[in-house]
């Protein structure tokens, strides 16, 4: 495998791993391990923590997609391997 495309693939695996973290830290970390003291904040009238547990988590997986999309995008381009 040649330098570039082994620098193209370590960007994508750093990226992928950097959103699995967000992932697991809003998902596991914000939904359950740290719902209990995030409920003490209210928002609406619920607490974050449930708010992380029900929606937000939902927000943030969303949000997770589009930004991938994007980056991929521009790292595609970046290495001169888009597809358009």
């Amino acid at each position: 495998m040649d330098t570039r495309a082994a620098q193209y693939w370590k960007a994508n695996i750093r990226l992928v791993a950097t959103l699995l973290v967000i992932w697991f830290v809003v998902s596991y970390g914000f939904g359950i391990i740290l719902a209990e003291p995030l409920n003490a904040i209210r928002i609406g009238g619920v607490g974050l923590g449930f708010w992380f547990a029900q929606q937000g988590s939902i927000y943030v997986f969303i949000a997770l997609i589009f930004f991938y999309a994007a980056r991929m995008n521009a790292l595609d381009r970046e290495f001169d391997v888009h597809e358009d």
